[in-house]
């Protein structure tokens, strides 16, 4: 696909030292007991705290299958290395939205086959119009002649659990 070669990847992110502080506070608060580790409803907390929002079961049940067996939890390093790698995916969809948004310049929440043609024609002056053409049709999912931003995302994350 398309963007996938044109490298549409999260770029690898770090912590500040005072947000890597704070999420070691953040973990410190949410293990009440000073096990030193977080359990399931521990981690529940901590996302809630960091993120805003409560993780889904299937959330959950992903960090907590992905933890060392022989901990009863979620370790502060590997605290530290889930809250970065959400960090990270939360920047890189912030950034496929900005790009949505540049590409949408009417502000309709979709994209025609003129919003692609204007926006590769300042990217990419020489890209053949053909070829401007068959992305756009590859990423309009239902044939709709629109790229809604759920289409435009697909595109976007295209292939990154290959690599």
């Amino acid at each position: 696909m398309f963007f996938s070669q044109a490298g549409a990847r999260p770029r690898t992110w770090e912590a500040t030292p005072s947000e890597r502080k704070k999420w070691v506070e953040v973990f410190k608060v949410c293990d009440e007991d000073n096990k030193g580790y977080l359990s399931r409803e521990d981690f529940k907390v901590a996302v809630v705290t960091l993120f805003g929002y409560k993780p889904s079961k299937i959330e959950a049940n992903s960090v907590m299958s992905s933890i060392n067996p022989n901990t009863s939890g979620i370790l502060l390093g590997e605290f530290l290395n889930i809250v970065r790698k959400k960090k990270e995916a939360q920047l890189y969809r912030n950034e496929i939205r900005h790009i949505f948004t540049a590409f949408d310049r009417h502000y309709r929440g979709y994209l025609t086959l003129e919003d692609f043609q204007k926006a590769f024609k300042r990217v990419a002056p020489k890209l053949p119009e053909r070829i401007i053409l068959e992305v756009f049709r590859e990423v309009d999912q239902d044939s709709d002649d629109l790229v809604s931003y759920k289409d435009f995302e697909y595109a976007m994350n295209y292939g990154q659990n290959e690599a």
